[in-house]
C-alpha cells in the first residue's frame, strides 16, 4: 500500500471549490491520507502554487500553508481545521503571507496549479518555531520514507 492524499470536495487534477478559495470562505479543504509506510514517525503537509504569479510565465512558487510533525495516528483534517483541532503534537510553519495557518487559492491571474504534498518522515522534528517551507524542506532532508501529492487548480472569475 503506498501512501495516499485525497479530498471528498476536488479530485487530482481538477478545480478547487470555490469555498477553500479567495473568492469563497478561505477555509482549508478536507483532506485524508493512508498508506504511510512502517516506521513513519509524523507527517508534513505543505501546500504551493508553482505557477505564481501568472502560469504563463511564473516567477516563484507561494506558500499558502505548512504543517508539520502531524502525527501518525491522524487520518486527515477537517475542512476549516483551526490551529486548536490540529492533530495534537502538530506544529506549523509560516505560509508566503508571513503568518501561520492556511491561505487559501487567489491567484492574480491565470488558472494556477495548487500542489497539496503530504511527506512521511522517519522522525518528529523538534520545534522550529514557526519555519518557512525551504527550512522545513532542509530539516526534513534524510527523513522521508514516502510523499504523495494532490493537485487542485484555480482560477478566479
Amino acid at each position: 500500500m503506498s501512501l495516499t492524499l485525497t479530498s471528498i470536495v476536488f479530485e487530482h487534477g481538477k478545480a478547487i471549490p470555490a469555498a477553500y478559495t479567495c473568492e469563497g470562505r478561505n477555509v482549508s479543504p478536507p483532506l485524508a491520507w493512508s498508506g504511510a509506510p512502517p516506521g513513519t514517525r509524523s507527517l508534513v503537509l505543505i501546500v504551493d502554487d508553482p505557477d505564481a504569479p501568472d502560469p504563463a510565465a511564473p516567477k516563484m512558487t507561494w506558500v499558502h500553508w505548512v504543517l508539520y510533525n502531524i502525527p501518525t495516528t491522524a487520518e486527515g483534517l477537517p475542512e476549516a481545521v483551526a490551529t486548536a483541532a490540529l492533530p495534537p503534537g502538530s506544529l506549523e510553519g509560516l505560509n508566503d503571507w508571513k503568518r501561520t495557518g492556511y491561505g487559501g487559492p487567489c491567484p492574480p491571474i491565470g488558472r494556477h496549479r495548487y500542489f497539496h504534498k503530504l511527506y512521511a518522515l522517519d522522525t518528529v522534528l523538534p520545534d522550529l518555531a514557526h519555519p518557512t517551507k525551504t527550512r522545513l524542506e532542509t530539516e526534513m532532508r534524510g527523513h522521508v520514507l514516502a510523499q504523495t501529492e494532490l493537485i487542485g487548480t484555480f482560477q478566479r472569475h
